[in-house]
């Protein structure tokens, strides 16, 4: 599972097995998960992030989309 990025204690990563789901990021913190898709960004579901925890993981989604896209299309891309 390629971890896109680490910040603010937060691990943003996919799953290899992924591919076949539109690009979306999960992001974990502790127990904490969440799941995101990236285009457009809206929240697919999560468990134990409160409110404001939900508010930081989408406002750094938004920031570094295209990082995230980058990464999700390398890396489905060259395994293809």
């Amino acid at each position: 599972m390629p971890t896109v990025m680490r910040s603010e204690g937060l691990r943003f990563f996919f799953y290899s097995s992924d591919r076949a789901e539109p690009p979306h990021i999960h992001v974990e913190h502790g127990r904490r998960t969440a799941k995101i898709w990236l285009d457009p960004i809206r929240l697919e579901g999560s468990k134990g992030f409160g409110d404001t925890e939900l508010y930081r993981v989408l406002k750094l989604v938004r920031e570094k989309k295209k990082l995230m896209l980058r990464s999700w299309n390398g890396y489905f891309r060259h395994t293809d």
